[in-house]
């Protein structure tokens, strides 16, 4: 598997492995998955190559940093694990505090990346970045990232921070394709890491919904599984397919492998069992023609989801003319 270097961080696999859903009620996985199938996804994940391993203290309360750090065993110090920092009152005292709970969970003395989860909307990222200057400093973390940055607010976290924020997570997939735009170039000329979350889209593309069949549980909330959006999806999911049966691989190893071709970008998928794993980490060796690639991003960037107000907007007319009918 191809590898990118993290300066301060350390060397990481393109496709990684994110555990939002560890130990985290909404995803319904229940117990079973919390106390055994997630620590087996670790240990196969180590097996396969994969070196990056993301958290946040968020994820299930802590509880997530606590599975991880206990399934990646004495191993831990080997591979780049990446948490996030929630910036509630994020001031340099309490970056401290919460950087300190978070390494004991995982059982780090050291977090090779520590990530703002997202821009504080009255905090400047000076203020917060000052207890983030103090870490690297006293070598708690190897290297600051973010997360849910636009490009200029990244700009005004590298000024705050006086040395370069290496990297920025973002929703980014062929369903949510903006930093293509923008985040992309700017890592590639920059020599940074876009960090791509969700990149199957919460499981659009994994071939099994449609207008018709929407996902249940925490997916259910999510504007791209309303019915409108799915039937706005048809043509790029036929694309995504066509591709796939190509290369006689599944849709999602399609999706990601066109996410591996965008320069200085690394992909962190869940997975809800041990043979999704290995399916997400063979997407890695799917090379796609130029034609298909291009194929691709046009029919990302023709995607035009409709926002949750617009969603909620269209139900409201629909119940509106049902009952003037």
């Amino acid at each position: 598997m191809e590898h990118l270097d993290i300066p301060g961080a350390g060397r990481v696999s393109r496709i990684g492995l994110g555990t939002w859903q560890f130990g985290t009620k909404e995803w319904c996985y229940g117990e079973e998955y919390a106390d055994h199938t997630a620590g087996q996804i670790v240990r196969r994940a180590r097996e396969l190559g994969v070196t990056l391993f993301d958290t946040a203290e968020l994820y299930g309360f802590g509880r997530s940093e606590r599975i991880l750090g206990e399934a990646l065993g004495p191993g831990r110090d080997e591979v780049v694990v990446a948490s996030k920092l929630f910036p509630l009152l994020p001031v340099p005292p309490m970056v401290r505090r919460r950087e300190r709970a978070s390494a004991r969970r995982l059982q780090l003395d050291r977090i090779p990346l520590y990530q703002i989860h997202q821009a504080h909307p009255l905090v400047p990222d000076a203020v917060t970045m000052r207890g983030m200057r103090d870490l690297l400093r006293e070598r708690r973390i190897g290297a600051v990232g973010v997360s849910n940055y636009s490009l200029a607010r990244w700009h005004r976290a590298d000024a705050a921070l006086g040395r370069p924020v290496v990297s920025n997570q973002v929703q980014f997939s062929l369903a949510h394709a903006g930093p293509l735009a923008d985040l992309v170039p700017f890592a590639e000329q920059e020599e940074r890491v876009v960090i791509a979350y969700s990149p199957l889209a919460q499981g659009l593309f994994g071939g099994r919904y449609d207008a018709t069949h929407r996902p249940s549980g925490i997916r259910s909330h999510n504007p791209v599984f309303s019915e409108e959006n799915l039937t706005r999806a048809a043509l790029l999911l036929d694309q995504v397919r066509d591709v796939a049966a190509a290369h006689d691989v599944r849709p999602a190893q399609a999706a990601l492998a066109w996410l591996l071709h965008q320069p200085r970008v690394v992909v962190i998928p869940g997975a809800s069992s041990v043979e999704q794993l290995e399916l997400n980490v063979a997407a890695a060796d799917v090379v796609l023609a130029q034609d298909e690639l291009s194929a691709l991003t046009a029919a990302a960037r023709a995607f035009r989801p409709a926002s949750a107000a617009g969603i909620a907007l269209g139900d409201a007319r629909k119940r509106v003319r049902s009952l003037r009918s």
